[in-house]
């Protein structure tokens, strides 16, 4: 099946209006390209977004969840739990502190760390706990922090991919402890890289400054000190310019993307890939801001593998990603002895996730015929 390249429907592609796109070239022509202007009014726009919390901007969510580490005390000697079933920066950061990731499995209808491992998990070397919202769905924040206030542990949370969403009517990042987010470019909020750290007062905020940049604080015109060991993790202007854009529709992209989801769902529901015993998210339309939506393929019922299903599905013009493999799977992991079996859900979710299409630009239409796709390929494929 042939399919012209303007039919092709990727599993996310960042809507951009032309007024961010023009605001972008002012940015580019008034000199001030780097850190500046932009930047304030993008932290000062993030924090009424937050519930007037304090904000800084980092040019990643990697680099905001190692510095919120950093701020909560994390370090050599310090354990941080934390879930397999993520982006492996989530962990990485806990090595590039000094501490070690312990992980606990996941729910398997959540895709979330299962909050009853977690709590078995503690040890008295628990610093804090880094929950992962998998595509924008929080845990149970009140047990979650009920956990944490008991055993007197720091919660950096992984909202990496949960901006625009909420617990309980409040939005994640106006409650909590550190959070942080992701504005990389396939995020429901876009500055194309970058990310910020939402925190809980001043003092907080001007570490975080410091280690953004170096751990430098100038005094007056002419003098500066450095009293901590920073990095170079800022945001630039006109990253900060696209975000201030994207940040004026959020609500309406969140609004779109559950109208999406809840097209996926009516579209799946009946259909032979549920008979045949496809996995479907919980179906959340209230709290989760539905970053992406993940089938799971009963590999079992198939005479195709994933890569395979992919490829039929590229062959129909739809784009589909893997989010995501069970971290402690990879070398770097393996190496430091985690071994399969250790986390079976992670594993199993690992190995037979699919992300579909899911951006603001689909159609509902986009979602009915992404859902004939894979009805079609899995009773082609199923077996007999």
């Amino acid at each position: 099946m042939t399919q012209t390249p303007a039919s092709f429907l990727p599993f996310v592609k960042p809507e951009i209006d032309e007024e961010t796109i023009a605001g972008v070239v002012d940015v580019l022509r008034s000199g001030w390209i780097t850190t500046g202007p932009q930047n304030q009014a993008f932290e000062a726009a993030l924090s009424e977004y937050c519930g007037g919390r304090p904000v800084r901007t980092f040019n990643s969510g990697t680099a905001t969840l190692e510095i919120g580490l950093r701020i909560a005390g994390v370090g050599p000697g310090d354990e941080v739990i934390t879930t397999p079933a993520s982006w492996v920066s989530t962990s990485n950061v806990i090595y590039e502190v000094g501490a070690t990731p312990v992980f606990a499995d996941i729910d398997p209808i959540t895709r979330n760390i299962d909050l009853d491992r977690l709590e078995a998990a503690i040890t008295p070397r628990t610093k804090a706990i880094i929950p992962v919202f998998l595509t924008g769905l929080p845990v149970d924040m009140d047990r979650l922090y009920a956990i944490a206030r008991q055993h007197k542990l720091r919660v950096i949370e992984d909202a990496a991919q949960a901006f625009g969403s909420s617990w309980n009517g409040k939005r994640i990042g106006a409650i909590g402890d550190i959070v942080s987010f992701s504005f990389h470019a396939n995020k429901n909020l876009t500055s194309i890289e970058g990310g910020a750290l939402v925190l809980n007062n001043e003092d907080e905020a001007e570490l975080a400054r410091k280690y953004r940049l170096q751990g430098i604080t100038r005094i007056g015109l002419d003098g500066m000190d450095c009293d901590v060991l920073g990095g170079k993790y800022n945001l630039t202007d006109v990253a900060a310019r696209v975000g201030l854009g994207q940040l004026k529709h959020i609500e309406r992209f969140t609004e779109q993307r559950r109208k999406l989801a809840h097209a996926y769902f009516t579209g799946f529901e009946g259909s032979a890939a549920a008979k045949l015993g496809v996995g479907l998210p919980v179906a959340d339309l209230v709290n989760s801001n539905w970053h992406m939506f993940q089938i799971t393929l009963p590999l079992e019922n198939l005479t195709i593998t994933r890569a395979e299903f992919m490829e039929q599905m590229k062959e129909r013009g739809i784009g589909t990603g893997v989010h995501y493999p069970a971290i402690h799977l990879f070398t770097l992991y393996r190496e430091r002895g985690f071994k399969a079996g250790m986390f079976p859900h992670a594993e199993r979710f690992g190995e037979t996730t699919v992300t579909l299409p899911l951006f603001t630009l689909m159609s509902v239409a986009d979602v009915a015929r992404v859902c004939r796709a894979v009805d079609e390929i899995c009773t082609q494929y199923a077996k007999q």
